[in-house]
């Protein structure tokens, strides 16, 4: 697995395909995330960004093989490890930008509640932010692992269907990835710290049985 992680990670850093979407999460903070702004608010901001990002990312993960070369690796390693390996993949570099993101709004954030009155740790404030950043970025992994290949081969299915879901998954109140983010947006109004670990193993276990799933159509397809 570890030479299949490797083989995935040269792959998508090979082919450029992660600059659109970490330009525009990066434009995304950069506009929303205000120097002096609450610091919960903010880190609601940043990991509801995410969840639209990990959708786009698992797919470009997931599509980035050509399908000689998909079909080498398949018979190397299984193509159940392989597409665990892009899934993966997806999911480090999804990580990466949650950490990246936590740290700048660390830094711009003022640690007050939404009126300025409530001192907020930093450290809690940040923990809390990172597990919402989690669950966020997680539902999308589910998302993107179940509206792509092999469970829905055509882009102009694939497509459509991981941004109607991230749009919907983002917006409504069961969602384990709104709760998440309104957790700490409400909690910013007082300056009180909800670390989102119920819906953070939610989408844990939502991630990995899409993910499960995904590889096993994949065998049965490849």
């Amino acid at each position: 697995m570890t030479a299949l992680l490797r083989y995935q990670a040269a792959l998508l850093i090979g082919s450029h395909r992660w600059l659109p979407p970490v330009i525009l999460y990066a434009a995304f903070l950069a506009v929303g995330v205000q120097t002096g702004g609450p610091i919960l608010d903010a880190y609601g901001f940043a990991a509801a960004g995410l969840l639209p990002i990990a959708v786009w990312l698992t797919r470009i993960c997931v599509t980035n093989e050509p399908p000689a070369a998909r079909s080498c690796a398949a018979a190397a390693a299984g193509p159940g490890r392989v597409h665990l390996a892009a899934v993966l993949t997806a999911a480090g570099a999804s990580v990466l930008l949650a950490l990246l993101g936590t740290a700048f709004v660390a830094l711009l954030s003022d640690p007050h509640s939404s009126g300025h009155r409530v001192a907020v740790p930093v450290p809690a404030a940040t923990g809390a932010g990172l597990a919402a950043a989690l669950a966020c970025l997680l539902l999308g992994l589910a998302i993107g692992a179940l509206c792509n290949r092999p469970v829905l081969r055509s882009p102009a299915a694939a497509v459509p269907a991981g941004l109607l879901a991230a749009l919907l998954l983002s917006v409504l109140g069961a969602s384990p990835a709104n709760a998440a983010v309104s957790g700490l947006v409400t909690g910013s109004l007082d300056g009180t710290i909800h670390v989102p670990w119920l819906p953070l193993a939610a989408t844990a276990a939502i991630a990995a049985a899409a993910t499960a799933a995904a590889c096993a159509l994949s065998s049965r397809r490849t």
